[in-house]
Formats: C-alpha cells, structure tokens, sequence
C-alpha cells in the first residue's frame, strides 16, 4: 500500500511499492498538515502510474538510487535461456565424474527430491533472490512423514547445491548471480552421545553371540559402519597387528573410502586382536577376498538389518537410551581420548585429515596429551572390558 509517512528527524517520504520492491523516497518537506496534503496528492497519481503502467520512476525522482535498478529490472529480459532443471542437468554431467558413487547419490536426492520440484521450472533469468529465499523458507517449514523438520545443516546442503547451480549456469550466459547477500542459517552444535564403560560392558553381554566380535571391532577401532561391512581378510594383518582400511561397502555395492584420509592403518589392540582371531576361526574359510563380518553366505552384513534385528532389540533389553550405532566410533574416540592417547594419533586411527574435530567434538574427554603409541589403550582395556 502506498503511504507517505514521517521519518524520526520529521521529513516526510513516500513509502510504495513498484515492480516487486518496497520504493521510499525522501523529501525535505517537514510534517506539516499541508506539506502532507501535497504529498499525498502526489502519491496518488504515482500509484495511478503504476496500475495503468505508465509509471516513470526517473522523473519523479531522478537522483534516486532505485533508477538504475528499476531499468535493470525492466530491461527485456535475454531469451532462449535455460530452465533450472535445464541447468541441473547439464551442471550433473560436467561434475559426476569428479564424485564417488555415494557423493553423486546424495547430491541427485536433493535435485530430486527439493530442486526440481519448487525451481525446476523456472527460466534461469526468472530466479531472483527473492525466490531463493521463498525456497529456503518453504525447506524450513518441509516435515517429513515422522514430522520431522530439515536441520539448519541441511538446508544449507541444499541451497549450496543450488548456488553451485545457479552460478555456473550465470558464468555461462553472463548474467549476474541472484544469491547476492544470501547467507547460511545458524547450525546447531555438533554433540556426540558415547556409551559409557558401563554402558558398553553391558551391551557386548548381551548382544548375540555371533555379532559379539563385530561389536568389539567396532567399539575399539572407531570404524565407519561401511568400513567394517566391507572389511576383506586380505586388509587384516594379525602378524603386524594392523587392519588396513582400503574399501567400504555401502548400499550394495563396494567403493572407495569416504575420502582419501579415510584410507588408513589402523593398529590392533590386543582385545581387537582377540577378537578377529575368534573371527577367523568363522568366516576364515572364505578366503583373503572373504569379507571379515559376513552372513553364511559371505556376503557382506546389511546395517539396515543389523539395526532392527540385533541393536534396537539389545538396547531396549538393555533399557539403555537409544543411539545409532555410529556411536560405536564416538565411542571409541572417547574411549583413546580418556585413556590419555595422543590426539595425533587418535585422529589418524579414526581417519581424520588432523586433530580439529577432535578438540571440537571431543574436547571435554580429552584429559590429557601424555602417549602417542597405543599403550595406554591397550592397558585401560584389560583394566576395564570383560572379554572373558
């Protein structure tokens, strides 16, 4: 609506709307009864201009800094340019090569699932900012099927997509970016949930028989569930006490690691070591190409399965808070961190690029920074873990 109102210093100024942008313009005239009749009269005829769209903003004001923007706006817009979708596409095909599988699969749900859907019709010209932030809006009021809301994180992860998007297509056609002052939403604190030594000792009684060593393995080497999954024979060295994470297993199919920090030696500690002995003894027959943790077949465990037929029902049994089983590798962090083990190493047994995540996420269980060979661990565990 158009208005004309007073500032605090007490000059009047029109306030109005014109191609989709809130207009006001200031004037040296003081509030005064006539001064706002003027003005008034004034307005009206401005907003009659712009219904019957002969509006010429220059000659109303013509050392306004809304001219140059308001010819921008109404200059013809370029013809023959791409849709969103359009530039999806072509933007998916230059870069999927640079992506390992996983990556790739994630970055086409969120064109899939957010992109294309709410933008993808629109001609690129036709996005404005505004858009994006309507978009960004309509992410923040998504709910799942559960109800769920997107984390601050994911939005993010998707209006980056979009941005990678948007600004290679522009480069191309030479037009301006329209993520000008677009900034990223406040994530929340990353906190970890460890189980504790109680906590743990309860859980590898309990668990069944048969995913007890699988257990071990996971709560003292800190592996990714994939790295673990995809565990060969042929990576583990019981003469030299190492396990070699060189592949994982996810959705279906074996890969590469989650980058190349990822591709690591991790030592054994002698209750690991125990373990992967019992271990052998079960799924050995298979060979160096055998996977460690397999079902009778040899094929590699399915993590979906494991989590409602084995983990869900222990923790319940248990009646020990619920946490994904990812929390093995917290705690396996925690567990080397508070045994006083360097967080060097720590950071290269979990396959981190350096120590920052440790003193982010961990730091409250770093107690001290006095060994750096595995030792102490070793000697915490045969103090406090069951193996018996």
């Amino acid at each position: 609506m158009a208005n004309v109102r007073a500032k605090p210093s007490g000059k009047l100024y029109f306030d109005f709307r014109y191609m989709n942008q809130r207009c006001r313009e200031t004037t040296e005239l003081s509030d005064t009864v006539a001064n706002r009749k003027r003005l008034e009269s004034i307005m009206k005829k401005i907003s009659a201009e712009i219904m019957l769209g002969t509006f010429d903003y220059e000659a109303y004001f013509p050392n306004s800094n809304m001219v140059s923007k308001v010819k921008k706006q109404a200059s013809p817009k370029p013809t023959g340019l791409p849709t969103i979708n359009e530039c999806a596409t072509t933007w998916l095909i230059e870069h999927e090569i640079e992506w390992r599988i996983n990556y790739r699969n994630v970055i086409v749900g969120i064109i899939e699932k957010h992109i294309r859907p709410q933008l993808g019709e629109l001609t690129l010209c036709d996005l404005s900012r505004d858009d994006i932030v309507r978009f960004r809006n309509h992410l923040a009021r998504h709910r799942s099927s559960t109800g769920a809301a997107l984390k601050p994180a994911t939005i993010n992860r998707v209006i980056t997509v979009l941005k990678a998007i948007v600004e290679q297509a522009c480069f191309v056609h030479k037009l301006p970016t329209p993520f000008e002052r677009i900034k990223k939403l406040k994530e929340e604190k990353r906190s970890v949930e460890p189980f504790s030594i109680d906590e743990m000792n309860r859980m590898l009684a309990d668990v069944r028989a048969d995913f007890r060593d699988y257990l071990i393995v996971k709560f003292f080497t800190g592996l990714r569930t994939a790295e673990i999954n995809g565990l060969r024979w042929k990576y583990v060295d019981l003469e030299r006490g190492e396990i070699l994470i060189r592949e994982t297993f996810c959705k279906g199919r074996f890969d590469y690691t989650k980058n190349d920090y990822s591709q690591r030696e991790i030592r054994i500690t002698t209750i690991v070591r125990e373990a992967l002995e019992r271990q052998l003894k079960v799924t050995g027959h298979f060979g160096k190409d055998g996977i460690v943790f397999c079902t009778r077949n040899g094929n590699p465990l399915d993590d979906h399965n494991f989590c409602n037929r084995i983990w869900k029902p222990m923790l319940e049994d248990l009646n020990i808070p619920y946490r994904r089983p990812y929390n093995t590798r917290h705690t396996a962090a925690t567990i080397m961190l508070a045994s006083g083990e360097s967080p060097e190493w720590v950071a290269r047994q979990l396959g981190h690029a350096n120590t920052q995540m440790l003193f982010t996420v961990y730091s409250r269980f770093v107690p001290n920074l006095t060994r750096n060979d595995g030792s102490a661990l070793d000697r915490l565990l045969a103090n406090t873990i069951q193996t018996a």
